[in-house]
């Protein structure tokens, strides 16, 4: 914080934690714009003085890369905040293979870098008889490269992903991820890597709390099987925002392993007392009229008026969290009916 700048007093889950770890993709940026907000909610965040770091899954950029990418969106950021897989994973094959082992990678330009800069070798071909393959997600990921790391598993080379996020959100929509292309691998293969390293592996956010020295750090992410998984085997508490791929549907069908302690629709939930609730929390907030409850036909009704749509969203969660999925929802009044429609669930 520089003298010219106003302190501003911590509020909502920003008051609860003292280091706040960002995923970026459906977070802080849509592919190479920034999401609504983002910008201003970090900004808020540097002026309180609390920290913050980023871990994501994409593994096409290095983290000085990613930290010039979030600065010229206005997200002030350096190499050491950012967390990325292609820096862990080579890491790990370094930990695992030893210096010099020859590695193919299957992915962008940053992730061998990262497998170079770890002090392995770099394998042009399975002709080069690598030790392992690393495939990480990259645009230009082509058959070619593909049936390449094919041969090579087939002779003997580990196959280790970086990630298996299946999609990767956009201004478009979800477009295909590092996973689709690990899939067409397990297609070809007829069998699983040997080794994922990124999310929802507990490292990246791990690592990230220590770099800190954060006791109660709060992962914000936007997809329940990593982010919100991964924080949980982390130990960590954990926001889900609206912003990206996992939407209230997926969330109400979340199994135990993937929900979250807190839920919001943007990045304004870390300032926001109302999403500052847990999602189990009991009752709703002062004013809320919110009513659930079963029917006949395994569904769920919402009731009643007044309160949140978060609110709504919470206890319908809180519902349905105590059995199985509901077949359907419905709205018994016209604000439970608009409630449920500005959630995608009408």
């Amino acid at each position: 914080m520089t003298s010219s700048d106003p302190a501003e007093t911590r509020c909502g889950l920003a008051a609860e934690y003292d280091l706040i770890i960002f995923d970026l993709d459906g977070v802080i940026y849509l592919i190479d714009r920034p999401v609504d907000g983002a910008v201003e909610a970090v900004d808020r965040l540097r002026r309180m003085g609390l920290p913050v770091a980023y871990a994501t899954n994409n593994a096409s950029r290095r983290a000085a890369d990613v930290a010039g990418l979030l600065s010229g969106m206005g997200v002030p950021a350096t190499a050491e905040q950012v967390l990325t897989s292609a820096g862990a994973t080579a890491s790990v094959l370094a930990e695992q293979y030893g210096p010099g082992a020859k590695v193919l990678v299957v992915g962008a330009e940053a992730l061998r870098h990262e497998v170079s800069a770890a002090g392995l070798s770099l394998a042009d071909g399975a002709d080069d008889k690598p030790a392992v393959v690393v495939q990480g997600y990259g645009p230009q990921v082509a058959w070619a490269d593909l049936a390449e790391a094919s041969v090579a598993i087939r002779a003997g080379a580990d196959w280790v992903a970086t990630n298996t996020d299946r999609t990767l959100p956009s201004g478009r929509g979800p477009l295909p991820g590092n996973g689709s292309l690990v899939a067409a691998l397990r297609t070809a293969l007829d069998r699983d890597p040997d080794q994922i390293v990124g999310k929802p592996a507990p490292g990246l956010f791990v690592t990230a709390a220590r770099r800190a020295g954060s006791e109660r750090p709060l992962v914000v992410g936007d997809r329940l099987d990593t982010d919100i998984d991964g924080a949980n085997r982390a130990g960590m508490a954990s926001l889900l925002v609206l912003t990206g791929i996992s939407d209230a549907s997926e969330l109400l069908s979340a199994p135990p392993t993937r929900r979250p302690t807190y839920v919001a629709a943007d990045l304004s939930g870390l300032f926001d007392p109302d999403a500052a609730r847990p999602i189990v929390a009991s009752g709703t907030a002062a004013g809320s009229t919110w009513q659930v409850y079963g029917d006949n036909d395994g569904g769920l009704v919402l009731d009643g008026a007044g309160g949140t749509v978060l609110d709504a969203l919470r206890l319908l969660c809180r519902t349905a969290w105590q059995g199985e999925a509901p077949a359907a929802i419905r709205a018994a009044s016209s604000e439970a009916g608009s409630a449920l429609a500005e959630l995608g669930l009408g």
